[in-house]
């Protein structure tokens, strides 16, 4: 073989070798964990084996790892769910971001993720359909679960729910359980027909929006920051019809009193913070909050440092305490947005953390049960068909 071949052979394994690592490298630069912990008690820890923890929102699917596979990046994998006690983790899919995404001002012009997709040797389909990327990172997830032997279960209805529950009592084996999310509505590609796809591959949850206005209605980080369409006006009239989870996560406040008026069913938002302790674009204010729990809705409350503006559990338990003396206990819940490129204090391990800063600030055990997961759980058993 000659010098020229076998230096252009080199080039190629060389390049093939960066394609392939380029995903892993870019999740650990955007998913960090950075150690801010705090010490958990063993009082602590004995009331968190004892919990049913749900989490409203971890972005995971994205990054093709194995869900099965404890990973040493990213935040959340099945394993480390287990480990840190997580009962039910809310999968949500992610099909676009804009380039310089930030919680002012967005729009649609631009795509993160078909970067993401080619080169991480995504199927070509995915390049440039967004409905395509989400059958792909759905199917990850109910992937996991079927080759599980029953550790991971997809959660696609009350009946999954409650067969869950019951398996996981009697089990001694640890497990943990999923249900299937999208952020924003573009998915649908301004087809409701897309919709029915989606509810037949398992997904129960969406947003209207994500970082950037949609046909649906608009964001909370766009450029109009308008309200529902009429397309999002019918969505709303589809996802209640087929019993799925209206998620108003990053949905701007004309867009909010839009579905709170036309939803006859509560509505959650999956992964927030609240203006009252984190003063900017992307929380809650206490009128928001108001407003949703007046409507039977359930808040999850993030962990990254633009949702709680601090660096560990602390921060995150003042927030959700705040967001309680507002909303009431009933409407309070945990969205970590684990994987969703952020930097969290700990990974899906460190939950019982969050248990320890409860107690710290005096919840009881009723009040932290409830944020842990039991709002989730019985919201669910609610809302799933």
């Amino acid at each position: 073989m000659s010098r020229g071949r076998k230096i252009a052979l080199g080039f190629v394994a060389v390049l093939a070798a960066v394609v392939v690592a380029a995903p892993g490298i870019a999740e650990r630069w955007m998913n960090v964990v950075t150690g801010r912990s705090i010490p958990v008690s063993e009082r602590a820890r004995e009331m968190h084996r004892r919990l049913f923890v749900a989490d409203l929102h971890a972005d995971t699917a994205l990054w093709g790892r194995d869900l099965l596979e404890r990973s040493s990046r990213g935040q959340v994998d099945v394993p480390r769910l287990i480990e840190g006690g997580v009962a039910l983790q809310a999968f949500t899919i992610v099909t676009k971001t804009p380039r310089n995404m930030n919680i002012e001002r967005n729009t649609a012009d631009t795509d993160n993720i078909q970067l993401l997709a080619i080169v991480g040797l995504w199927p070509p389909r995915t390049w440039n359909s967004l409905m395509e990327r989400a059958l792909l990172e759905a199917a990850r997830v109910t992937s996991a679960a079927d080759r599980s032997n029953g550790l991971f279960t997809v959660v696609r209805s009350a009946a999954d729910l409650e067969a869950f529950e019951s398996a996981r009592a009697l089990s001694r084996t640890a497990r943990t359980a999923g249900f299937i999310g999208v952020e924003g509505a573009h998915a649908l590609e301004g087809n409701l027909a897309n919709l029915d796809r989606l509810y037949d591959v398992g997904v129960r949850m969406m947003a209207p929006t994500h970082f950037f206005d949609t046909d649906i209605g608009g964001s909370a980080h766009g450029s109009g920051r308008e309200g529902l369409t009429p397309l999002g006006r019918e969505w709303v009239a589809r996802m209640e019809a087929k019993k799925m989870v209206i998620d108003l996560a990053h949905a701007s406040p004309r867009t909010i009193e839009d579905v709170l008026k036309l939803a006859a069913r509560p509505v959650v938002v999956s992964h927030t913070g609240v203006r009252g302790t984190c003063d900017n674009q992307r929380n809650l204010s206490d009128d928001q909050l108001r407003a949703i729990s007046d409507h039977g809705g359930v808040i999850g409350i993030g962990v990254w440092e633009t949702a709680v503006c601090g660096g560990d559990a602390r921060a995150i338990a003042k927030a959700i305490e705040h967001a309680v003396n507002v909303a009431g206990c009933e409407h309070v819940a945990l969205g970590s947005d684990f994987d969703g490129a952020v930097s969290a204090p700990f990974d899906a391990t460190g939950m019982a953390q969050i248990t320890q800063a409860l107690m710290d600030i005096g919840f009881d055990e009723t009040k932290i049960e409830g944020v842990m997961g039991g709002n989730v759980r019985r919201l669910l058993h609610r809302l799933l068909p």
